[in-house]
């Protein structure tokens, strides 16, 4: 796996930062000299060369004039935007609300045909109980300090978004680590709700929920981050500060191979079921 789920996003930034360096050095200008002529401090000028800071698209226009290739401001424009869609601060997205956040995910499910999904920690969004998904959610919301934290009715959402699960033309191929199954997450009730969830969900038709068992966890793939495979082109990772989103086919595929040797360690059908129970009646 890579060194940090982040780093595909901070190459795509690079690749930027080194587009507007060949430009500059291939104008035969300085760092000093650019600026001058974009009407900023040097110093910026080193902050985007180095990857350190992203560039606005109005610095994009200027810095291409300034090196006399206008014409190729719209692709960097539209290079930069792209690498800085790949790391999504949740401080940004949870602005207005966890609810709206839920409610934003919609229209992309519905247009996806296969969703593999890893979580070491907690029970898949698509397979939260309600009650579940409310206590996580304000949890979360107390944690970031949301000033709308509203939990329960993004819990609501979560559980309404989740209905893609009984949609025709859709596939999911879910995998969680035993320790899943005892992370307490809301009360007694709300966690054992969840747990008999799971035994429902788990036997739908579209739907293979497999464990990775603790006691006979191989040695060949540790516990990775969260993260979400939607068909075979977009990967999206689930870190404490920020979503990094995933589109280079060669990462893309590193998450799928890590997957399916994920997928090789677990178990399913009655094998998962009994993990389940076992779980249940550890709760009393």
């Amino acid at each position: 796996m890579p060194l940090s789920p982040s780093s595909s996003a901070q190459a795509a930034r690079d690749s930027v930062a080194r587009r507007l360096r060949d430009l500059r050095k291939g104008a035969g200008l300085t760092v000093v000299e650019l600026a001058v002529r974009c009407g900023w401090h040097h110093a910026k000028t080193s902050r985007v060369e180095n990857g350190r800071t992203a560039p606005s698209a109005l610095d994009v226009r200027r810095w291409c004039a300034a090196c006399g290739v206008p014409e190729q401001a719209a692709d960097i424009v539209a290079q930069s935007l792209t690498a800085e869609s790949m790391y999504q601060e949740w401080r940004h997205q949870v602005r207005s609300g966890l609810k709206q956040l839920q409610d934003s995910w919609v229209d992309f499910y519905r247009s996806t045909q296969l969703f593999r999904v890893y979580s070491p920690t907690l029970v898949p969004g698509l397979l939260q109980s309600e009650g579940y998904a409310a206590a996580l959610l304000s949890t979360i919301g107390a944690f970031r300090d949301i000033p709308v934290n509203d939990g329960a009715e993004a819990g609501a959402a979560r559980v309404e978004r989740s209905r893609v699960v009984h949609e025709p033309g859709h596939r999911f191929v879910f995998l969680i680590e035993e320790a899943v199954l005892y992370y307490r997450i809301g009360d007694a009730d709300a966690m054992a709700a969840q747990l008999g969830y799971l035994l429902t969900a788990g036997a739908l038709p579209a739907v293979s929920l497999g464990i990775v068992p603790a006691a006979t966890r191989e040695r060949g793939m540790w516990p990775q981050e969260v993260f979400h495979v939607y068909d075979d082109n977009f990967v999206s990772v689930e870190l404490l500060s920020a979503q990094v989103n995933i589109t280079q086919p060669s990462d893309v595929e590193l998450y799928v191979r890590a997957f399916e040797r994920l997928r090789g360690m677990a178990v399913y059908g009655a094998d998962a079921r009994a993990l389940v129970v076992k779980a249940i009646d550890a709760l009393d």
